[in-house]
């Protein structure tokens, strides 16, 4: 049997739902198919976007031949073999569009096949993806096509869907947690759907009794993807942001979509390092905390250990002054590696070393006023560098009043010795 989605594909464009941004008066799509000159496109877009039916539609509506290809199930042989007996036939008269579904999943040379075929317009190549086209597409097939981002349907396009299907056994309540639990994947609504068909009749689903009836969809989130970057980037900037509801969702879903825990502790340790720093030296403590207490409970018990670091790194006042001094630190580093430390400060536990002059001069700071002797622990050719700014914000309140005691000693120090 014909699934349901496929048996309500639109059958023109004017009845498609969704990315309006794409096929309103001023889209995309429409202008293109106005110029009646069709151009090779990507559509890239979560999954049951529209992807496949904006294909077909846009193949119609140049009323050319459209042949459908997989590149999960498809290769490349079988590409050009479609392509040479098209071109061959004495049928072939119009346009031939190809649509590859997935292309991400052709490699380097696969991909490379394509090009002399859109290059010299044998073809206008449609591709569907559901991966950033920017790591997982050649530059060479990028710049021959044009990039279209589709996106989720949102609650309103999904309502839409739904009152398309016609009356459902369903309360109020039941239809919004429906349309919400899909989760802008139109496909999924209309698979859920289906299997309310086999409600007995005259009964009536309510909320409770809707998740007994469809399967849950899983969370939208592949580990190998950009979007394992694009979460945690969340997280960590909302916490940077100092945004602890927005920080605790981004962990939720994280956590919901099956990622490592290990992960996500990892980059709470450098958000505490990165962004919080010394304005809060215990944001580390606490980080390494909640990763021990997770490795040591696991899920679910050792995931609020992860949340209580999260809210803790939110709310803590913000430094990125040793982040930056380190960075300026390499950089200057990157550029005299050729130079020695400064003899002084250098041992000498061998004869000729004496001799050299190594450790000659070292003041012991313990041994001098404040433990502070002021000397020089730059290399001799290198000119003493000011890395690290502490803000005034937390604790390094307390290490401005600390770097700025020093560097009153140190000055101390030089005027004593011109004297």
């Amino acid at each position: 049997m014909v699934p349901l989605a496929e048996r309500l594909r639109p059958k023109s464009i004017d009845e498609m739902v969704g990315q309006g941004h794409l096929i309103s008066e001023h889209g995309w799509i429409t202008r293109t198919i106005a110029s009646k000159r069709p151009l090779s496109i990507l559509l890239w877009g979560p999954p049951g976007c529209g992807k496949t039916t904006l294909a077909r539609l846009y193949a119609k509506a140049f009323d050319a031949d459209l042949c459908l290809f997989s590149a999960v199930l498809h290769g490349v042989t079988e590409l050009k073999k479609t392509i040479l007996d098209a071109q061959n036939s004495p049928l072939f008269r119009r346009n031939l569009i190809i649509f590859i579904d997935e292309i991400h999943r052709f490699n380097k040379a696969q991909q490379d096949a394509l090009l002399p075929f859109v290059e010299n317009g044998t073809i206008t190549l449609i591709g569907a993806t559901t991966e950033n086209p920017s790591f997982s597409l050649n530059n060479a097939l990028l710049s021959r096509m044009r990039t279209l981002v589709l996106n989720p349907l949102t609650e309103e396009d999904l309502r839409i869907l739904l009152d398309r299907y016609g009356p459902l056994p369903l309360t109020g309540d039941a239809k919004v947690a429906l349309v919400q639990m899909a989760q802008g994947d139109g496909r999924h609504l209309l698979n859920m759907i289906e299997n309310l068909t086999q409600v007995p009749e005259g009964k009536t689903i309510d909320k409770d009794d809707l998740v007994e009836w469809i399967q849950k969809r899983p969370a939208l989130y592949d580990k190998g993807d950009e979007g394992h970057y694009n979460l945690i980037s969340a997280l960590h900037k909302s916490i940077r942001g100092s945004d602890p509801d927005a920080s605790l969702y981004w962990l939720a879903r994280m956590l919901e979509g099956g990622e490592s825990a290990q992960f996500i502790a990892r980059r709470l340790i450098r958000a505490a390092s990165e962004d919080v720093g010394l304005a809060d030296p215990d944001a580390l403590r606490i980080t390494l905390d909640a990763w021990q207490s997770y490795q040591q409970l696991g899920s679910p018990e050792g995931e609020l250990a992860l949340a209580q670091a999260v809210i803790y790194l939110a709310l803590a006042p913000k430094s990125n002054a040793a982040y930056v001094a380190f960075g300026k630190a390499k950089e200057l580093a990157s550029k005299t590696t050729q130079h020695n430390p400064p003899k002084i400060i250098l041992n000498s536990p061998t004869k000729l070393m004496k001799e050299l002059g190594y450790g000659k001069g070292y003041q012991y700071d313990h041994e001098e006023e404040n433990a502070f002797s002021g000397q020089n622990y730059f290399p001799d050719e290198v000119e003493r560098a000011s890395f690290y700014e502490p803000v005034e914000r937390g604790f390094e309140r307390e290490m401005k009043k600390r770097v700025e005691y020093f560097q009153k000693l140190r000055e101390h120090k030089k005027t004593s010795s011109r004297s």
